[in-house]
């Protein structure tokens, strides 16, 4: 039985992804590979652990079986790690950071140079992604993200700040579609939408989705960046945060719509609670809530901030 647990991780990936192709991305194998060690597991168990519906793999009933006793055995594995990982005391060693756009590629790589030239010796190693990373499997030690721990009782987490967005649309789109004067004429407008998740477009809730939401969306992306470059080029409006304009694009291409309107997204800096015994881990977690208190202007409003150059920006 032992020689098959490391084709375990390769089922519960398969599981997850729906094919052998993305698990095997996941995992760093080749398709083919994944596929053998599958039909390995399945030659020892004497049942097939996946089948076939329409283009994806979902587990049998079996393989659910054998899979809730894999995930139980991911989770013991992974709390050992963390329990190791909670036991160093040494601030030499990599920290893993996770952010979204606008703050893991922009403002992290500065906020953190001071903390960096105090402790050479810590590693930073930042993650940019729009997901929230599993913290509990350790896919990074601290997230800053727009959610906080939620129902998970082994995340702890701080709500810093919460950020400044407002509405923005290109000088040329308003010279050639006319300005909105009330919220109501959003829905008369182009959108520019930034998608995250399967079903998730960023828009404030506050606004009525039927009646205050420019229709049609013409243009949409997971990313920011890409968000931001759409509003350049005049396809319309979209809600974006203040701070996170690139290049210095604002004052020449962008302008703000209704700008009495102003919305808000709280921010919060999160970890495993078992992590938070790591001094490393621990000082870098207190580091960067400073960093944000201390930039917190920026951040609500996109006044300059304490770290980030301006021509960064």
């Amino acid at each position: 039985m032992n020689k098959y647990w490391a084709d375990f991780p390769i089922l519960l990936a398969v599981a997850e992804t729906g094919s052998l192709t993305a698990a095997g991305d996941k995992l760093g194998v080749s398709q083919p590979t994944a596929g053998r060690r599958i039909r390995a597991l399945e030659a020892f168990f004497g049942a097939p652990l996946l089948t076939k519906e329409g283009n994806r793999l979902v587990p049998t009933a079996f393989g659910d079986t054998v899979l809730l006793r894999i995930r139980r055995m991911q989770d013991e594995a992974d709390a050992i790690d963390r329990a190791r990982a909670g036991a160093d005391q040494d601030l030499a060693g990599t920290i893993r950071l996770s952010g979204t756009e606008g703050i893991g590629d922009l403002w992290l790589p500065y906020a953190l140079q001071p903390f960096h030239e105090e402790h050479p010796e810590t590693r930073i190693e930042v993650i940019v992604d729009q997901r929230s990373v599993n913290l509990a499997q350790r896919e990074a030690d601290i997230a800053i993200r727009w959610i906080g721990p939620g129902n998970q009782n082994s995340l702890i987490g701080r709500k810093v700040l919460s950020a400044g967005f407002g509405l923005y649309a290109a000088h040329s789109y308003i010279q050639s579609n006319g300005r909105p004067l009330n919220p109501d004429d959003l829905g008369k407008h182009n959108g520019v939408m930034v998608t995250l998740g399967a079903n998730s477009n960023f828009w404030p809730d506050e606004l009525d989705h039927e009646r205050q939401r420019p229709k049609p969306i013409v243009f949409r992306s997971n990313s920011f960046h890409t968000q931001a470059h759409a509003l350049m080029a005049g396809y319309g409006i979209g809600l974006f945060a203040h701070f996170s304009w690139p290049a210095g694009s604002m004052p020449d291409k962008v302008e703000r719509i209704l700008p009495e309107m102003d919305f808000s997204e709280d921010l919060w800096v999160v970890a495993h609670e078992d992590l938070r015994k790591s001094t490393r881990i621990r000082i870098v977690y207190d580091y960067i809530v400073s960093a944000l208190l201390n930039d917190r202007p920026y951040f609500e409003t996109g006044s300059p901030s304490r770290y980030v150059p301006l021509k960064a920006k």
